[in-house]
């Protein structure tokens, strides 16, 4: 009897290509930019995004997606920032997938959306394989996480194009070492720019919208 193997892995990953490709092209076809925000929990990925909206929303028609395995908090805290919001609950899953980001779109008015910001489910492993079909992928990394999550993490920081140091302000009360995270981000082959930031009072976030903005522009 001869024992067929499948890689489950594969296939999924497949799956999800496909369904990012369709992404991609609607998007395309309506002029948007899309960012996949990811990170672990509790790195501030929500509070970056509610001071980015000052800097965002009067260059840019601005949309979100935010992601969670329950709850709707996050969504619920942005708004009243004139920004379409859109709750994605995977119920369990660890990560986004474009087939969800597909059955959201229909949510907004691409045509009048110029940059659709995608908030990950907070998850430094399984986010990192799985594309949406977005043209950038940020990265945030707080202080209070230490020094060894790029190295322990590589893909999720490799794939990024941006590199988002949060909680700045914490820097002299944690064990964190910028020199060693800039080494160790171009250590895993990253060439992602690194914008270093306290979300919580708003520091350093406007830099790192110039240079979005700049992106969705071209």
């Amino acid at each position: 009897m001869t024992v067929k193997r499948i890689d489950i892995n594969t296939s999924v990953l497949a799956n999800n290509e496909t369904w990012a490709k369709k992404n991609a092209r609607r998007l395309e076809d309506n002029g948007v930019y899309a960012v996949n925000l990811m990170s672990s929990p509790g790195s501030g990925k929500t509070t970056i995004l509610q001071h980015s909206f000052q800097y965002l929303v009067p260059a840019l028609n601005v949309g979100v997606i935010v992601g969670d395995i329950a709850t709707t908090e996050d969504a619920e805290r942005m708004q009243g920032k004139g920004v379409p919001v859109v709750q994605i609950n995977t119920h369990g899953a660890c990560h986004l997938d474009a087939r969800m980001i597909s059955g959201v779109l229909d949510a907004f008015d691409l045509e009048n959306i110029d940059l659709l910001i995608i908030e990950n489910v907070g998850n430094l492993v399984c986010p990192a394989d799985f594309v949406f079909g977005e043209h950038l992928r940020a990265a945030v990394l707080s202080t209070t996480e230490g020094n060894d999550k790029v190295r322990k993490y590589p893909d999720m920081f490799r794939k990024a194009d941006a590199v988002l140091i949060n909680k700045m302000d914490l820097l002299p009360y944690v064990d964190f070492d910028m020199e060693t995270l800039r080494r160790d981000v171009k250590g895993v082959g990253s060439r992602a720019e690194i914008f270093e930031m306290a979300a919580r009072n708003g520091e350093g976030v406007e830099s790192w919208c110039r240079w979005l903005i700049e992106k969705v522009r071209g």
